[in-house]
């Protein structure tokens, strides 16, 4: 039975990659993005159903939930650096803004989202957050949103999983061939982030994907509440 996939932020980069994944398994998948011609472009080569959708606004996405029925997976991929502040602003209300803009993209649009959807996942349905290994060193604002992320799926799991809905987060690396450094990564910087790792080479989004793949699968129906690091060993658990 095809599956219905909703994937946020699933214009570009991992959220493409984990869209495109799902549409190879036939399943029907919307993709969400802030740009309506993104949106359209991305629907228009992958088969996806899109949507034009911020995912920080309330309103938007309760319009977004009424247009399902059933949900079996939703995948929380929006994300990203905070927004330059605008000039003139007096340092601390930079600061502030710099905060709210890396909560606002990071945590609640995951939060908003899964709330605004969760009574329609079918049991035996997942919600998958991407976070990021920012969150466990010099992450800044983006690093806590993406560490409070984790803290609130394992709330999430608690509250979910008695209903046969799985959540999970899956902390990437370093990933290769995105737009998430806006221009800004150096040849020393990827260099440095690469011998990060054991197996000495840059993630790539089929990695994510394909984590978020196994976790929507029945082979991961008792995996839920965890932080999956997919990092090369960049960073370890034990």
């Amino acid at each position: 039975m095809s599956r219905t996939v909703l994937v946020t932020g699933g214009t570009s980069g991992i959220g493409r990659a984990i869209a495109e994944v799902f549409i190879a398994d036939q399943a029907e998948v919307f993709i969400t993005g802030r740009h309506p011609d993104t949106v359209e472009q991305t629907a228009k080569e992958t088969g996806a159903h899109g949507v034009v959708c911020d995912a920080g606004s309330p309103e938007r996405v309760a319009a977004l939930a009424d247009r399902f029925g059933e949900l079996d997976v939703l995948v929380n991929a929006a994300g990203g650096l905070p927004d330059a502040a605008p000039d003139g602003l007096p340092p601390l209300d930079a600061l502030l803004a710099q905060w709210h803009s890396s909560l606002s993209q990071n945590l609640l649009t995951a939060v908003l989202t899964t709330a605004s959807v969760q009574e329609k996942l079918t049991g035996g349905g997942s919600v998958i957050s991407i976070g990021s290994i920012g969150a466990e060193r010099r992450g800044g604002s983006y690093g806590a949103a993406k560490a409070a992320l984790a803290a609130w799926n394992a709330s999430t799991s608690a509250e979910l999983a008695p209903k046969g809905v799985t959540c999970n987060v899956i902390s990437a690396g370093f990933i290769a061939g995105t737009n998430f450094f806006q221009g800004q990564m150096t040849d020393e910087r990827r260099d440095a982030l690469v011998a990060e790792t054991h197996n000495k080479r840059a993630g790539t989004a089929s990695d994510i994907a394909r984590t978020a793949f196994f976790l929507a699968s029945p082979g991961a129906r008792h995996i839920t509440g965890q932080t999956i690091h997919v990092n090369g060993g960049a960073f370890t658990t034990r």
